[in-house]
């Protein structure tokens, strides 16, 4: 029995539903499993010490655990070096960092996954000034196939005069299929047989540890991600990485920091502790966000709704989106999802001119870190097909329980009809 007022058909439904997941649950679980061990071995291979999770201050010369860090993440990632860094204050300001670090004027960065999101679009060619446009950085894109698919026809054409060939391994605020690190290996491959010297950059994400192997596994040369999402377990309260070929994250690093100095400063203050430790939570942490992403999709198909992927398909991040047909039904699952988390579950989340964005953004995201978006969160530009985008889940039973809640807000305000 719910300790929630749930509506005893929703509660059957949500039943059948997990029921269908098995299957999915177990591969999930495999993958969990095979990642814990991974990072348990990164660990224990680099030697992580007690030292290494005290903080410096200052300029933080010397700091082992920063050094340590860095170390322990390149291992996971598969990578030559990494830059972890609790100053990058979000996934798009690691991004940016690694573009404005590897591109120079008359350079040309080529997209081969369609437009990024609305935020990097503004790094990109926004007009707010300080945009790589305006430092003389070309740019060119390879639009998806009709069916969300990467046009790999046209990469062997546009990609041989360019520096940064990018890859958004997320779908964004779009339909289209996440990709996988299969199809990563492809496109690292059709770039580097017409022009082996580009830099192959991947928007990681969402996706870390989801599938088994990563980017820099099959051939990407910069893997860029956000800690308060996957790799940061729930338990890191900020930061990014840049991880990949040791010149190119040197470079990165003279962009963050000054050139000549790079990774040698930028004091880690009280926060090594929490980033190893995230990084420790990871694998269960993305495993349960995976089960989360996956109950939905099963949930809300048996309530007539189209979700990405179903819960069938192969999953290469924790995110699902669900095409919910109007504004009204947008926002009641935003309010459903607030009112099933563990902070400000009082509030009712509205829609707002969010900075970066076209459109008015909605948000639902009761979370211990704010923005967090490994803990339970929804959110979407409230343009057709007004659907939302769900991810994350610290836990797998109180993800599955807010899901139910933004089905049974949808079902008070009549946006849902049940047998």
């Amino acid at each position: 029995m719910s300790c929630f007022s749930i509506d005893k058909k929703l509660e059957n439904t949500a039943a059948e539903a997990e029921a269908r997941c098995a299957e999915s649950f177990a591969r999930i679980e495999h993958t969990a499993r095979c990642n814990g061990e991974k990072v348990l071995k990164a660990f224990t291979d680099c030697r992580v010490g007690e030292m290494h999770l005290k903080g410096t201050t200052g300029y933080g010369y010397g700091d082992a655990g920063r050094d340590k860090l860095d170390e322990v993440y390149a291992q996971v990632l598969g990578a030559e070096d990494a830059l972890v860094r609790h100053t990058f204050v979000n996934g798009t300001h690691a991004l940016s960092t690694a573009l404005f670090g590897v591109l120079r004027p008359g350079d040309l960065m080529l997209s081969l996954t369609g437009r990024p999101y609305d935020t990097l679009s503004e790094v990109i060619f926004g007009e707010r000034g300080g945009s790589l446009s305006e430092f003389g950085v070309k740019y060119d894109q390879i639009d998806l196939l009709p069916d969300g698919r990467v046009n790999f026809g046209m990469i062997n054409d546009l990609a041989r005069s360019c520096r940064v060939a990018y890859i958004q391994r997320s779908r964004g605020y779009s339909l289209r299929p996440s990709i996988t690190v299969s199809e990563i290996s492809e496109m690292v491959d059709a770039v580097k047989l017409v022009n082996p010297d580009a830099i192959i950059m991947v928007d990681n994400c969402y996706g870390e540890l989801v599938e088994r192997v990563e980017p820099c596994d099959v051939g990407a040369d910069l893997v860029i991600g956000s800690l308060i999402k996957n790799l940061g377990g729930g338990i890191a309260e900020t930061g990014g990485y840049i991880a990949g070929r040791r010149d190119l994250v040197e470079l990165c690093a003279y962009r963050l920091t000054t050139v000549g100095t790079g990774k040698e400063v930028g004091c880690s203050l009280g926060m090594n502790r929490s980033l190893f430790l995230g990084l420790f939570y990871a694998p269960e942490t993305v495993k349960n966000a995976v089960k989360t992403a996956t109950f939905a999709s099963s949930f809300f198909d048996m309530l007539g709704f189209t979700a990405y992927p179903n819960r069938n398909e192969y999953r290469t991040d924790i995110i699902t989106a669900i095409k919910l047909g109007s504004p009204e039904a947008l926002i009641a699952f935003c309010e459903g999802i607030q009112s099933g988390s563990p902070v400000d579950s009082f509030v009712a989340p509205e829609p707002w001119d969010m900075p970066g964005y076209e459109d008015k953004v909605i948000m639902a995201a009761g979370a211990f870190t704010m923005g967090a978006s490994i803990e339970l969160s929804a959110d979407a530009p409230l343009r057709e097909p007004y659907a939302v985008w769900l991810q994350g889940g610290l836990t797998y039973d109180t993800g599955r329980m807010g899901i139910i809640l933004a089905a049974q807000r949808m079902l008070e305000k009549g946006l849902i009809k049940l047998p």
